[in-house]
C-alpha cells in the first residue's frame, strides 16, 4: 500500500477541508484569532497511508483490515458529534431518520472536508438503506491499492466515522463503503473536482457509503409520523 505522489505546490498548507484557504478543520475547531485551523492535506495523506499499511501487516484478510479502519473511524465519529453539538449554538438533537442523515451529509462533511457530501440517496429496493455519495473522498484519493487487494475499500475509515456519529445520536446502523465505477457520461460535481485540483488524473470511481439501519430505528421513526 503506497501513498500517491502529489504536487507539493498544490497541497502544502492546504486545509483538510480542501477549500482554498477557507476549509474548516476536523471538528470545526478554530484558533484564538477566530480563523479556522487547518491540517496539511499532504500530512494527512501520509499519515493515513501509514495507518493503512500498519494494519495491513497485522491482519490476515481484506475484511479484517476494513474492520480495523472502521474501528479507527468510529471513535472519531463519536467525538465529532460531541464537538459539533458543543460548539454549535444552533445544534439541536436530531430525532428523525432523514434529519440525522442530512446532518451527516452536510454538517459533519463540512466540518471534516470543507464541503457537503455530493449526494444523499434513498434505496429504491430496500426501505432500510440509504446512500451517501462522495466523488473524491480524501482517504482513497491518495492511497493506491495493489491489484491483489482489489476488493479493499480504504474509505472504510469514513464508514466508521459515519457509524460513530449515527450511533452516538441513537441511530444504530451498519455502514459500509463501496467503490462504484462512473457510468458513461457521469461526471463528478465541480465542487469535488475543484477541491482536489492537485494534478492527479481524474477518478473513474465514486464512493458510496451504504447506511443500513436497524429495524428498531425504522420502527421508532415510523411511530413518530
Amino acid at each position: 500500500m503506497a501513498s500517491r505522489a502529489v504536487a507539493s505546490n498544490s497541497i502544502l498548507d492546504r486545509p483538510v477541508g480542501r477549500g482554498p484557504r477557507t476549509g474548516a478543520s476536523i471538528a470545526g475547531s478554530s484558533s484564538s484569532s477566530g480563523a479556522p485551523e487547518s491540517v496539511s492535506l499532504s500530512m494527512f495523506a501520509l499519515l493515513y497511508s501509514e495507518m493503512v499499511q500498519y494494519y495491513q501487516n497485522r491482519v490476515e484478510s481484506i475484511s479484517a483490515l476494513e474492520r480495523r479502519l472502521e474501528g479507527c473511524g468510529y471513535g472519531v465519529g463519536l467525538r465529532v458529534l460531541e464537538l459539533l453539538a458543543y460548539r454549535s449554538k444552533e445544534y439541536k438533537r436530531e430525532t428523525r431518520l432523514m434529519g440525522i442523515l442530512q446532518f451527516v451529509s452536510t454538517q459533519v462533511w463540512k466540518s471534516l472536508f470543507g464541503k457537503p457530501a455530493d449526494s444523499l440517496e434513498r434505496s429504491i429496493d430496500h426501505a432500510d438503506e440509504f446512500m451517501i455519495v462522495d466523488y473524491a473522498p480524501i482517504t482513497s484519493t491518495f492511497v493506491s491499492v495493489p491489484a491483489d487487494f482489489g476488493g479493499l475499500s480504504v474509505d472504510a475509515y469514513l464508514s466508521g466515522i459515519i457509524a460513530g456519529v449515527l450511533h452516538g445520536a441513537g441511530f444504530f446502523a451498519r455502514v459500509t463503503a463501496h467503490s462504484v465505477t462512473l457510468e458513461d457520461g457521469e461526471a463528478a460535481p465541480l465542487a469535488s473536482t475543484a477541491a482536489l485540483n492537485i494534478g492527479l488524473p481524474p477518478r473513474r470511481e465514486k464512493t458510496v457509503f451504504l447506511v443500513k439501519f436497524a429495524e428498531s430505528v425504522l420502527a421508532r421513526d415510523a411511530s413518530m409520523g
